[in-house]
């Protein structure tokens, strides 16, 4: 079975995206490369309710359960104070410290791209490589989301051939 994750979708469509091995393994090697391009720390995928879905580079210093808390409470204040502004949406978040940043990206409707980085590269550097990427994964996960749409029963050759019945 894959791992779940909240998608966002109407109530009367499936809420959870299912990721297979094959899933995983394009979003690792999208973050991965991610990382070495823009040349950041670490990059966290967290889903919009605080969840963290995964994570590459180094995290070691850092408490992900507060975190990837914070990260989708900011995310949801700037959406508010967006709005209050007459903004329709707000996409993108920037926190700049004395030694790390941090950039909040929207990847799709429920999940947010986090990159962490210091002195080692640039804000233009991270913003162009997280739009390419930040694109990437919406295509994966809207695959997953029409996958997911076909039902338990269907096979698109992503998974495990369905035995007869």
């Amino acid at each position: 079975m894959g791992k779940k994750v909240a998608t966002g979708m109407p109530d009367d469509e499936p809420r959870r995206l299912v990721f297979n091995k094959k899933d995983i393994q394009l979003v690792t090697q999208t973050l991965v490369t991610f990382l070495k391009n823009a040349k950041a720390r670490c990059v966290l995928l967290v889903d919009k309710d605080g969840h963290l879905i995964t994570k590459e580079g180094d995290s070691s210093t850092l408490d992900m359960d507060t975190l990837v808390a914070l990260v989708a409470g900011s995310f949801a204040a700037t959406k508010q104070m967006a709005r209050l502004l007459g903004e329709k949406k707000s996409s993108i978040m920037f926190h700049q410290g004395e030694k790390d940043n941090i950039q909040l990206s929207l990847v799709g409707e429920r999940t947010l791209l986090a990159v962490i980085f210091d002195e080692k590269t640039t804000l233009g550097m991270v913003r162009l490589y997280a739009s390419q990427v930040t694109i990437k994964l919406t295509k994966l996960f809207n695959n997953i989301v029409n996958r997911g749409r076909k039902g338990p029963d269907s096979f698109d050759g992503a998974g495990p051939t369905p035995s007869p019945a």
